[in-house]
């Protein structure tokens, strides 16, 4: 999957650590998972402390600052390893299918299909736009495709799901996942304050905040600026861009079966091919079928939403414990002009699409 990546410095991954060292089985796993709750406490600990600090931002700060931490470091990638991959994974699955309970389809379609319209003009866009850009700037691997993903859907969630069908290498989505992290944190500074050079109204600018932002944790903190006009149309419409995730990762799940069947022939024809929808995406539109009933509680609500974050904060503090920062350093120039060009692309395109719907 990797095989363009330029050559890492040498790394203890489980593959990697011989036999006799590797920490496998319930106690390697235990130590990781409690790892990566630890790391998600701390992360609920800081946003706490400061609140413009989204939580998943924290976590994945987190994770990066664990993997290099000097007697941390050998815990991270020796005994803890299989543990902090299995949150990553199966963590992230969980919190994917527990974000479906946020998105109730009678309100995003409330909006409109002008708006509806635009949302699918700004993804249809950004994802290709945004993986093209990365692939002419010299990046290899599924990086851009990845980072394409999490600009044009929901972030962090985006790549964990995607990176989960195409196998991706996990130095590539812990990155992916750090840059747009990044951006999007920055975005909760940036946007307030071009609200009214660019004369947007409260509605409209949470409408621009939806389209553009990546995590929905980002989206609420920047749309929050403006009152709860714009914080309600931007969680609207960034949930209507949670909806593609599921044609996403289907779309995704048939590339890889086609990519199999023409690189391997009968030896791929031999492995299982993955389902065309995951079990997780499954789970991520039954929760939302679920939402659109009305027949949950607030307070399952509100336990479902405390307990999305806690799962995806502790599978992002996994995936930033993955981060190997010199070898992130010496692509990062190229990464971080991939996101400042991406930013420009998603943030000019939803401006333009919220002025058209809005008759401004």
């Amino acid at each position: 999957m990797a095989a363009g990546h330029p050559p890492a410095p040498p790394v203890l991954t489980p593959a990697a650590v011989p036999a006799p060292a590797r920490a496998g089985g319930a106690p390697g796993r235990a130590a990781g998972l409690g790892l990566a709750a630890l790391g998600a406490a701390a992360a609920w600990g800081v946003h706490r402390l400061v609140p413009a600090v989204p939580m998943l931002t924290a976590a994945v700060v987190l994770g990066v600052g664990a993997a290099h931490l000097p007697g941390v470091r050998a815990v991270v990638r020796g005994a803890a390893s299989s543990g902090l991959s299995l949150a990553a994974k199966r963590l992230m699955r969980l919190g994917i299918v527990l974000l479906g309970l946020k998105l109730s389809l009678n309100d995003v379609l409330g909006l409109g299909w002008g708006t509806v319209a635009m949302v699918l003009a700004v993804v249809a866009v950004t994802l290709p736009a945004t993986w093209w850009l990365g692939r002419r700037l010299g990046l290899t691997g599924d990086q851009p495709l990845l980072i394409a993903t999490g600009y044009a859907i929901c972030g962090a969630s985006a790549i964990g799901a995607v990176s989960e069908v195409r196998g991706s290498n996990k130095e590539d989505a812990a990155t992916s996942v750090a840059l747009v992290t990044l951006c999007g944190t920055l975005a909760i500074a940036v946007l307030p304050l071009l609200q009214h050079p660019l004369g947007l109204t409260d509605p409209q600018f949470g409408r621009w905040v939806g389209a553009g932002v990546h995590d929905v944790g980002q989206v609420v903190a920047a749309a929050q600026t403006a009152g709860p006009g714009a914080l309600g149309e931007a969680v609207l419409v960034k949930l209507m861009r949670v909806m593609l995730l599921a044609p996403l990762v289907a779309g995704m799940v048939l590339s890889v079966r086609r990519r199999r069947r023409t690189a391997g022939g009968a030896e791929t024809g031999e492995r299982r091919r993955p389902p065309i929808v995951p079990l997780f995406v499954l789970g991520f539109l039954a929760a939302a079928a679920l939402r659109s009933t009305d027949v949950l509680p607030m307070a399952a609500l509100d336990a479902a939403a405390v307990s999305q974050e806690l799962l995806l904060a502790c599978a992002l503090f996994a995936l930033g414990s993955a981060v190997h920062l010199p070898t992130l350093a010496r692509t990062g120039a190229r990464v971080a002009a991939l996101g400042l060009g991406a930013w420009v692309v998603i943030a000019g395109l939803s401006y333009a699409g919220v002025l058209l719907t809005t008759g401004s």
